[in-house]
């Protein structure tokens, strides 16, 4: 993958070739994969029409895929959000004619968050069509005190998904739209282990923290999703328990290098987990925030 003429990322085949990714899941045990666009290509930057014209040619490839393998694949589609009328016209095409349960949306739009007003069509879009939302990560800062380390992606992107969850709950997003379904990257960044630092602080300065939503961030758990992607045992114990154990989905990243490189090793590895709870997690969770049933991939 290049990047202004300079080599962003080198890839495999298992990014673009769906029969070698078969292999690899049957290999590591994984019977349904979700795919999704790598959030690279949000192009959210670009002119409106150019990111329109790439989401469809993304989302037409997707597409194809999960019809040629249903029973194993099933697709998150992507949007033109900077346009917002252009991105409510493709999600409708996504749900209502390419079958997918869902898009896939950055934590941020260049300048607006994801409280911004002008997202709001999206979101109602998104109740009317119970299309769900997996929000990722994206556009880092990559400079300055970022510039090495890899810090972008192992400080930035929890910073992000932070500042997205945190944007929706003050921005009253979740008021709003209730019936919403959201499911946040990378075991929800900071924002489990650091609730109770955001809830006080709301509560302390609600000239500065409720200025949009008076209600108490705290009392949003259990109302959104995040991924179990969290390499450690006791962070994701702190997960199921803030979050709630219906709402954390396995995550994988697969097949980039921060991924678990044998989906569902540490959900499998927690011993006062029991059965069913690892059920809910590797799959029970995921079916539920999709909208699907175990039956269609039997």
């Amino acid at each position: 993958m290049m990047k202004d003429g300079k080599v962003f990322r080198v890839i495999q085949e298992n990014c673009w070739d769906p029969e070698v990714r078969i292999k690899e899941m049957d290999l590591s045990g994984v019977t349904v994969q979700v795919l999704s666009t790598v959030p690279v290509m949000f192009s959210y930057w670009a002119k409106p029409q150019d990111t329109l014209d790439l989401a469809q040619i993304l989302n037409n490839d997707l597409a194809a895929t999960v019809k040629k393998y249903p029973k194993r694949f099933i697709g998150l589609g992507t949007l033109p959000l900077q346009a917002p009328d252009l991105a409510v016209k493709e999600m409708h095409r996504c749900v209502n004619e390419l079958g997918f349960p869902g898009v896939q949306i950055g934590s941020h739009v260049n300048e607006w968050d994801l409280n911004a007003p002008e997202l709001y069509d999206i979101y109602a879009a998104a109740e009317q069509l119970n299309c769900c939302l997996f929000v990722h990560p994206w556009d880092m800062q990559i400079d300055g005190r970022m510039s090495k380390y890899w810090f972008p992606w192992l400080i930035g992107m929890p910073a992000e998904t932070t500042i997205a969850i945190c944007s929706m709950i003050m921005g009253g997003i979740f008021e709003k739209f209730p019936k919403l379904k959201v499911c946040f990257a990378h075991g929800g960044g900071a924002f489990p282990y650091t609730v109770g630092r955001i809830s006080h602080g709301f509560n302390m300065r609600p000239d500065l923290c409720a200025v949009d939503n008076k209600v108490d961030p705290r009392k949003y758990l259990g109302s959104f999703y995040t991924d179990s992607l969290v390499h450690d045992c006791h962070a994701l114990r702190l997960l199921t328990s803030v979050i709630g154990e219906d709402k954390v989905i396995l995550g994988t990243d697969y097949p980039f290098p921060l991924g678990e490189l044998e989906p569902g090793k540490l959900i499998d590895s927690m011993e006062d987990f029991d059965n069913k709870l690892k059920d809910k997690l590797k799959a029970g969770n995921a079916l539920e925030f999709l909208g699907l049933s175990r039956k269609q991939f039997e």
